[in-house]
């Protein structure tokens, strides 16, 4: 059947690159804002930007890894990435957001998702971020810098998966601290993620949590 056309734009199109991300991102805010559950984040070719507050971390590691995927066009694509775990996490005043670009009629249109204010902090256990840059005020308990990537104990080692030198350099802490947050990833992975006071936007033009 043909799709439906206004204005020259096959709005059949538009919905193929909008709707199916969208939809998945809200299912998965309603499900984790309604209780724990197992999540994983990552925009295949895209970076997204995140901010918190504070950030308290019992179990800490970071490694270095190669995060692999495909771009918007479809073409493969790798990037190196400081991957830092934590046992368990609680997260105050979270922000993440994310810039799809070149929407057909519209431009770019950002996602916001914002959780943890009001004195309830997202809360995570086995949590992973792909970091590309990072920037925060940082306290660590016990920290030992420099041992092993296979050899770490402290937190939840290597994530299943990861493309990572097992004898490469890494570090753990038995906690950390994190205020005033700001990074870029191209990935989170948890095994449960509870977001509390979940709240998702989208507008258009570039608007990111920093």
């Amino acid at each position: 059947m043909e799709s439906q056309v206004r204005g020259g734009t096959r709005w059949k199109r538009f919905a193929v690159v909008m709707v199916p991300s969208v939809a998945a991102t809200a299912c998965i805010g309603v499900a984790l804002a309604q209780g724990a559950l197992a999540a994983s984040f990552s925009v295949s070719g895209q970076s997204f930007k995140v901010t918190a507050d504070k950030l308290v971390g019992t179990g800490f590691s970071q490694y270095g890894a190669i995060d692999s995927g495909y771009t918007l066009d479809g073409k493969k694509t790798a990037h190196p990435v400081a991957v830092s775990g934590f046992k368990s996490a609680s997260i105050t005043n979270m922000c993440q957001s994310v810039v799809t670009p070149n929407i057909p009629l519209i431009g770019s249109v950002s996602l916001t998702l914002k959780a943890g204010g009001g004195g309830t902090p997202v809360e995570a256990e086995n949590l992973f971020i792909d970091v590309e840059d990072l920037a925060a005020d940082a306290t660590f308990k016990n920290i030992d810098i420099g041992v092993a990537a296979k050899d770490l104990k402290k937190g939840p080692g290597i994530k299943s998966g990861d493309t990572a030198n097992p004898f490469g350099f890494a570090q753990e802490a038995e906690s950390a601290v994190l205020t005033d947050v700001k990074q870029t990833a191209w990935a989170t992975t948890a095994g449960t993620f509870k977001l509390s006071g979940l709240k998702m936007s989208l507008s258009t033009g570039v608007k990111e949590c920093y």
